[in-house]
């Protein structure tokens, strides 16, 4: 069975919240199948958590809560669940429901990574650093976590988020050790040096999102179009502006270009 983790480039210091799902590899890609339901209470449970996470994986995600709800009526006490079903909340924007079923899940399974990072992602959605900072911190200490480069990414976004600029460019540049083909974390780590003041460092790494077209957007362009604006290089800023104007047009980062809104 595959794992699929959710998440998206975080270009404007903004990151979903991300966990590993099983999608059974039989429907990747495809609509989950009808299965027949098991008599055994745990197998029909755990048919049910495959289905769910497949079904969220798709974005449908009022599917994936009544199958993660059939997998709790069979077994009550499953963390993985309630872990699933706090990602479904916070995806339909339901934050108190989340919070309660991140809870609970961490009542059954106290040292769940996972789930730590999950609950960790939705305080910091609610500003609620310092408790946000809690429980990172706590899966980032769970021994051999497999997740620690993208919980130092998330960990690093809230501490911008905060204002603790020292903090974020740590947890950044950890992540970025551990995972430096991640372009999230090279963009954000790019902007937190940049709001520092480290413009030739800043360069460097968003250079790697940008030299792949598919990894940039507006949001990297216009970053770098701000980094070479500061470093006195006008052939620079000529050029990432005429890649922003050509691509995005109509973004919000053109109207700045035009509007020479360089330190907004």
């Amino acid at each position: 069975m595959r794992q699929v983790c959710s998440g998206v480039l975080a270009m404007a210091l903004t990151l979903l919240l991300a966990a590993c799902v099983s999608v059974p590899p039989e429907n990747d890609g495809r609509e989950p199948r009808a299965v027949s339901e098991p008599a055994d209470p745990e197998r029909r449970a755990s048919v049910r958590m495959e289905l769910a996470s497949a079904y969220f994986a798709r974005g449908q995600a009022t599917t994936a809560l009544d199958e993660v709800n059939i997998a709790l009526q069979a077994k009550p006490d499953l963390p993985e669940a309630y872990n699933l079903r706090g990602l479904i909340y916070a995806s339909l924007g339901d934050a108190q429901l989340a919070e309660e079923n991140f809870r609970r899940a961490l009542q059954l399974s106290p040292r769940n990574a996972d789930t730590l990072h999950n609950y960790g992602w939705l305080l910091c959605q609610q500003r609620r650093f310092a408790e946000s900072e809690l429980q990172f911190n706590a899966a980032l200490a769970q021994p051999s976590y497999r997740g620690a480069s993208r919980t130092l990414l998330a960990q690093g976004v809230c501490q911008a988020r905060a204002g603790a600029w020292p903090e974020a460019e740590r947890s950044l540049t950890r992540s970025y050790e551990l995972d430096p083909s991640n372009p999230a974390t090279a963009f954000n780590l790019s902007d937190v040096l940049y709001r520092r003041g480290e413009y030739t460092r800043a360069r460097f790494y968003l250079q790697r999102v940008n030299s792949v077209r598919e990894q940039s957007n507006a949001q990297s362009l216009w970053l770098a179009v701000r980094i070479e604006h500061r470093l006195g290089n006008e052939a620079g800023v000529r050029d990432y502006g005429r890649q922003l104007r050509d691509r995005f047009p109509q973004s919000p980062e053109a109207l700045r270009l035009q509007q020479g809104s360089f330190d907004e």
